[in-house]
């Protein structure tokens, strides 16, 4: 998705997005993705990004997190929670008998015009939030005990990502939200 002014990539950088974007550039050094030499100038233009857009760039491209890839999420139990400035792969996958599920896709950086979260849960239940403009589809949804919670905006605005969610629900219930923002 290419920016657009006033679009996701213009908003203002918070503390949350630079701390979530310092840990993914030393989890990358961490695991030998990058360079001593490298880590020092990430951090720096990570510190001092003002827009996601800039913090975007900033941990563009590090290796092993291709965002047009599928992504797996696994967990047994306790919690999934992903929030502030990552980057959402084009299919993400989340897998879990147990675990809750929070995706807070409203600071994301979304590059792709359709984004796929395939959900596979037992008794946890998940809430993602996604983007004001974000137009989403549950229609591949199949839930066992408790159906899907989403109110479509009336009038979303031109341009915006589709969020297609599908998968499976045991007796957890998935809630989906519109940012304020």
């Amino acid at each position: 998705m290419s920016a657009r002014p006033g679009g996701p990539d213009h908003r203002w950088a918070g503390d949350d997005d630079r701390e979530a974007a310092v840990r993914r550039v030393r989890e990358a050094y961490a695991e030998g993705h990058i360079p001593y030499e490298e880590l020092d100038g990430r951090l720096h233009r990570v510190l001092t990004a003002t827009t996601r857009g800039e913090l975007a760039s900033a941990l563009d491209p590090l290796p092993g997190q291709d965002a047009g890839t599928t992504s797996t999420i696994t967990a047994a139990g306790g919690r999934i929670r992903r929030r502030g400035a990552w980057r959402v792969p084009r299919t993400l996958r989340i897998e879990s008998p147990l675990a809750r599920v929070h995706l807070d896709l409203s600071r994301a950086v979304i590059e792709h015009p359709v984004v796929d979260i395939e959900v596979h849960l037992g008794t946890g239940g998940a809430t993602i939030t996604v983007p004001r403009d974000a137009v989403v589809d549950l229609e591949d949804l199949r839930a066992g005990w408790r159906q899907p919670l989403h109110r479509a905006r009336r009038r979303p605005r031109p341009g915006g990502p589709r969020i297609r969610v599908s998968g499976t629900m045991g007796t957890g219930r998935l809630t989906v939200r519109h940012a304020w923002w």
